[in-house]
Formats: structure tokens, sequence, C-alpha cells
């Protein structure tokens, strides 16, 4: 157990083949201060492990997609550039739970990067394919709220791109290509 510790230059006398470790009080004192801080951070991240297992094990439909946000022309704007040689496709962990759409980091973070609702949600679509160097050819879709925000998502997996399409249109109570309008 002493190996766990950083216990150079305590002293250490050897009797009858026994080594022994002579501490002062305030060493023993800083081992078990020490001790008592691991176990209470490995408590602590038992509990974020046990609470995204809970999410997960909750969540209708979760896994890592490729990223990328745009915001739509507001009136009077000029038409966003075509940006499709732009390669900002970010790897997300994203989660659908509830009536929400959950945005991770990586899917051991405990607090999303981004979340949408899904009655902010107008309208899904597939995108056109593209290929990726090293990683071949990539199905997407994309989500757009009524706010103006289109998230483009995008995965290896054609199955993975038709699966989350299903669920979004399934959830957001939309048809196969049908737009909502904002109806505000």
């Amino acid at each position: 157990m002493l190996n766990l510790f950083s216990l150079r230059g305590l002293p250490w006398s050897g009797a009858d083949g026994q080594e022994k470790v002579q501490l002062t009080a305030a060493e023993l004192e800083s081992l078990r201060s020490q001790l008592a801080d691991i176990e209470e951070r490995e408590a602590h991240l038992k509990a974020q492990l046990e609470h995204i297992d809970e999410i997960l094990r909750s969540a209708r439909l979760s896994g890592y997609l490729y990223i990328r946000s745009r915001w739509t022309a507001l009136p009077g704007e000029p038409a966003p550039i075509d940006d499709i040689d732009v390669d900002d496709w970010l790897p997300r962990f994203v989660v659908l739970h509830g009536q929400c759409i959950f945005f991770y980091l990586c899917s051991t973070d405990l607090s999303p990067q981004d979340s949408t609702l899904l009655s902010d949600v107008v309208e899904v679509g597939p995108l056109p394919n593209f290929i990726r160097e090293d990683e071949g050819t990539q199905y997407s879709f994309y989500i757009l709220t009524r706010q103006g925000l289109r998230y483009e998502c995008s995965h290896v997996s054609e199955v993975q791109v038709d699966t989350w399409l299903s669920a979004l249109r399934t959830d957001c109570k939309l048809g196969s290509d049908v737009e909502v309008p904002n109806g505000s």
C-alpha cells in the first residue's frame, strides 16, 4: 500500500529482514488526509458514472456523430456561402433523451455542451453524402430549429443515420420529408 504514495525521503529501518517506515505524526496525518481525499474522489467518480449510466439506459438513442452547426440567413441577408469544402465537423456524443437532444463533448461528460428541445425542431432531413479523408463515405442529415440553428450531423454508418432520422421524425412528430411551418 505504501507504494501508492510517493514516500521518497522517509526514513526506512530494517530489523530481522523486516522493513519498517518511521513516520512523524504530521507525516502520518498527511497520509491519512491524502487517503481520505482519494476515497472521496473515488466515491464522487462512482456517483458520476452511475448518473451517466442511468441517463444512457433511459435514453431513446445515443451515440457519437460528427456535428457542425450553421445559422440560416435572416431576411435581407445574402444566402450563406457554400461551405461544402470546409471540414469543420467535430465528433460529439449525442443523446436523445425525453424531450431534448443533448450534445456532449464526449460520452463521459456530465454536462452537455449544448441542447435543443424537440418542440423547437421544425425540420429534419437527409443531406448529401460526402467523403472524408481516411474515413470513407459519410452519411449525413440535418436538424433545423425554429431559431434558425441548423445542426448538420454525419456518421460512417447509413443505418445509424437512418435510425436517427426515424427517431427524430417520430419524436418531433414530423413526416418523412415534411417541413413544419414556424406557426409563431
